[in-house]
């Protein structure tokens, strides 16, 4: 199954609705706050900083980026008109946040022209992503920054022991939403064929538990894309989203992504 994200503007309307409401959800938990608080806090922004997100989706997080007080500007791009007009939307008129309808490979922004580029979750939906890493690092003043987030999704996992049905909920989003899985694995390398200098690396947990809303949305959508692709009937898939609830009921419910960031400096 070919990554939905990766050809957004192709999608039909239910279908950005139902990423757009499991962005927002995602961006509510309070666990995810806190990795993208610690990521952040990884960055050294400049006072007044200008600040670029290539693939803002609904602008979670260039919302957030915007209300920092270092950050003069936030500008967010994604290539999906919905999203950003869901992000718009979500925004209200803050003086110091905007968002555009741009694809992050082509960008229509001059050279040197932001002192942070940040890439939250989307670099893994992004076919050919070094040409998103060559314009970020062409829009990127000398010494600027850019910093990226993702799930290392190869290790997603809903699954309490061997054979679990609930896992081929997991290994359909990750087929069906994800480009490519292994990026970050081969980040390092392709940061430095882009030409970035001193990557810092680090990796987050987030282990879904005692409050799995987000991650019900992971079985939800797991379960719809095996039923859509033909591999499971109407109540099997029903019956898939019933199981992860019961779990959660009764507290053996389990989720896991494990997810990965690195901060790069362009050249002075």
């Amino acid at each position: 199954m070919p990554d939905i994200y990766a050809q957004i503007t192709a999608a039909d309307p239910t279908t950005l609705e139902r990423l757009a409401a499991a962005l927002e959800l995602r961006a509510a938990d309070l666990l995810q706050r806190g990795i993208l608080q610690a990521f952040v806090g990884e960055i050294a922004f400049p006072e007044k900083a200008n600040v670029l997100e290539i693939g803002c989706g609904t602008g979670a997080v260039t919302r957030f980026i915007a209300s920092l007080p270092q950050v003069a500007q936030a500008l967010g791009v994604d290539p999906s008109p919905v999203f950003i007009s869901k992000a718009r939307e979500l925004a209200g008129q803050p003086r110091n946040l905007a968002f555009r309808e741009v694809d992050g490979r082509a960008l229509d922004n001059e050279d040197r022209s932001f002192d942070t580029v940040l890439f939250h979750t989307a670099l893994c939906h992004i076919p050919n992503p070094e040409k998103a890493l060559a314009e970020a690092l062409r829009v990127l003043r000398p010494g600027g920054s850019l910093a990226i987030f993702d799930g290392d999704y190869a290790s997603m996992s809903v699954a309490t022991g061997s054979f679990d049905p609930l896992q081929s909920c997991a290994d359909a989003v990750v087929d069906g939403l994800v480009h490519d899985r292994w990026l970050m694995r081969a980040l390092p390398a392709m940061l430095q064929s882009v030409g970035f200098q001193q990557p810092r690396f680090r990796s987050y947990g987030y282990t879904s538990m005692a409050e799995p809303s987000y991650m019900f949305t992971i079985v939800d959508r797991g379960a719809d894309l095996l039923l859509s692709a033909g591999r499971i009937g109407q109540e099997m898939a029903d019956a898939l989203k019933a199981e992860a609830r019961r779990r959660a009921e009764a507290n053996r419910f389990y989720g896991l992504i494990v997810f990965a960031s690195t901060v790069a400096r362009k050249p002075t």
